[in-house]
């Protein structure tokens, strides 16, 4: 997924010239296309977060869809504050870029465990969160975000992940996006991934218990986005959300909430996410997915 966004990015940056691009003194081997092909648009803030999002925030207000770039909690944890006041609060177009989204640096650590930050994004009320299942949903979240500039999230994975789209797909905020056959309408049981569990989704469908189950990916939702997910919900028997984060505060949980009104709906719902034993744990991605219950 990096190297879809960075190629992405240097692909608009072409076509827009009001695009920037600022790192915490990260990425390097990954952001040099853009550096070396727009150097006036590349900010390296050093290491200094918060910094980095002010910075952002200011060249946004003259102008400016600035993409911020660290890994995993960095842009967003450490820039909490600079985020709710100087670009949610404001309503400006900067995206924040997260790379190594859930457990992509668990060998690293509890410090770049990405598992809380959905919980802190979406808690946001302008902010739209783009969590992309693959390379290809990346771009198309990139694409999006460009043309409807606005306070966001973008949460991608480290490298490696398998592409699941022929063609980059067309997206909306708060749509369910079908990946596997039988997502035509007439499946009543729903897998609904967010983020790069998008391949845990479509190997549960190879188990018998749920091949009958459709797999849909949501990379765009957000606060605003919850009013319309009833109606969807009540087209189906069962869903079962998959996330790469603790159960408390994300993906599942937003949709739970978005039933509020509708009690006999929640019932449908079943979310697969991280069991907080991860948070004390190190070790590969891998690993440390199946240990938190993401099998």
């Amino acid at each position: 997924m990096r190297n879809a966004f960075i190629n992405e990015l240097v692909a608009l940056a072409e076509q827009y010239p009001h695009i920037a691009l600022v790192v915490g003194d990260l990425g390097y081997s990954v952001v040099e296309p853009f550096a070396d092909r727009f150097p006036e648009r590349f900010i390296n803030a050093g290491v200094a977060e918060q910094n980095m999002t002010g910075l952002a925030a200011g060249m946004a207000s003259e102008g400016y869809h600035v993409f911020t770039y660290s890994i995993a909690n960095f842009p967003t944890f450490r820039s909490a504050e600079q985020i709710r006041n100087d670009v949610d609060y404001q309503g400006l177009s900067v995206t924040v870029v997260a790379v190594g989204g859930g457990l992509a640096y668990g060998a690293l650590g509890y410090s770049h465990h990405a598992i809380q930050d959905y919980a802190l994004m979406r808690a946001m009320p302008n902010m739209l969160i783009a969590a992309p299942g693959d390379p290809l949903e990346t771009r198309a979240c990139l694409k999006y975000l460009v043309e409807n500039p606005q306070p966001s999230y973008l949460r991608i994975g480290k490298a490696g992940e398998p592409v699941f789209h022929r063609t980059v797909p067309e997206i909306v905020p708060g749509g369910w996006l079908p990946i596997s056959s039988g997502c035509d309408g007439r499946s009543d049981k729903v897998l609904l991934s967010t983020g790069a569990t998008l391949g845990h989704a479509v190997a549960l469908k190879q188990r018998s218990e749920y091949a009958e189950y459709a797999v849909y990916s949501m990379p765009l939702w957000g606060m605003r986005q919850k009013a319309a997910q009833g109606c969807r919900v009540a087209n189906v028997q069962r869903i079962v959300t998959l996330e790469d984060h603790l159960h408390d505060g994300g993906f599942g949980s937003w949709l739970m909430e978005s039933l509020a009104t509708a009690p006999e709906l929640r019932e449908r719902l079943h979310a697969i996410a991280l069991d907080p034993i991860v948070c004390g744990l190190v070790g590969s991605q891998k690993t440390l997915n199946a240990k938190g219950g993401l099998v």
